[in-house]
C-alpha cells in the first residue's frame, strides 16, 4: 500500500494559499496533539448478545468542527466580484479500508467545559496544524456509525473559521493527508454527502463575507 503521510500535506504548493506562516500561535502552543475518538462512518454493526436476545448499545455524541478559510478579502475584485477559486479551505484526508483517501472537514469530540466554537478551533488545529477563529456557523450535521459494539448517533456542529497562521502538517495519528482546496473545488473533493450540502451552503456564504472583509480592509495573514 502507498505510504501517503511521505509528503503528504500540501501546505507550499497551492497557489495562493498561505505560506511561510509558523512564527505565531500556531509554534506557541505547546499542546500535545492527542488520539481522538474516531470518526468511522463504515464500520459494520456489532451487537451485544445477553441471555438470548441481541441488542445494541447506543450513546450520542456531540462533535464540532468546520473550514479554515484564507483569501477572503484578496478574492474580491475592484467591481466586487468574488472568484471563488482565490479562496482556500483546509480538508483532511483518511484511507477507508479498501485504501481509498476520503476527504472530509476537521472536526472531533466537544471536551467537558469546551464551547463549540473552542472545540471547532481546537480540531482544526490539532487536525491541520492550521489556527483559526470562528466567525460564522455553517451547520449541523447527525449520522449514525458503530464503533467497539456500541451504535454512536453523533451531531456535529460545522463553523467557517478566519485564517489566523500555521503550517499545514498532518501530524495527527488519525490523518492520512491535509490540503488547500479552492472553494470552487470543495463540492466534487468531499467524500460524504452531508458534508457536500454544507460546502454548498459554504458557496453561497462566502462571496457576501469575502466582500465584508474587503470593506472592513482586512487582509490574511502572510
Amino acid at each position: 500500500m502507498t505510504n501517503h503521510k511521505q509528503g503528504a500535506f500540501r501546505g507550499s504548493d497551492t497557489p495562493g494559499s498561505p505560506q511561510g506562516e509558523g512564527q505565531g500561535k500556531g509554534q506557541g502552543r505547546n499542546r500535545r496533539r492527542r488520539r481522538k475518538r474516531a470518526d468511522n462512518r463504515n464500520r459494520r454493526p456489532q451487537r451485544h448478545q445477553q441471555g438470548g436476545n441481541t441488542r445494541m448499545i447506543t450513546r450520542d455524541e456531540t462533535s464540532a468542527g468546520g473550514l479554515v478559510v484564507s483569501g477572503l478579502a484578496e478574492a474580491v475584485s475592484p467591481e466586487g466580484d468574488v472568484d471563488l477559486s482565490r479562496i482556500y479551505v483546509a480538508l483532511i484526508g483518511r484511507l477507508d479500508r479498501r485504501g481509498r483517501l476520503l476527504w472530509s472537514m476537521p472536526k472531533g469530540h466537544v471536551e467537558n467545559g469546551e464551547s463549540k466554537d473552542v472545540t471547532a478551533e481546537r480540531e482544526v488545529w490539532e487536525e491541520t496544524g492550521i489556527n483559526g477563529t470562528v466567525f460564522a456557523s455553517l451547520g449541523v450535521i447527525d449520522y449514525w456509525f458503530v464503533s467497539e459494539g456500541v451504535r454512536i448517533h453523533k451531531t456535529v456542529h460545522h463553523h467557517l473559521l478566519r485564517f489566523v497562521d500555521g503550517v499545514m502538517n498532518d501530524e495527527d495519528p488519525e490523518v492520512t493527508e491535509v490540503s488547500w482546496i479552492p472553494v470552487s473545488e470543495l463540492i466534487e473533493h468531499l467524500a460524504y454527502a452531508d458534508e457536500r450540502k454544507l460546502a454548498r451552503i459554504a458557496h453561497d456564504l462566502l462571496p457576501d463575507l469575502a466582500r465584508k472583509e474587503a470593506a472592513a480592509g482586512k487582509a490574511t495573514p502572510r
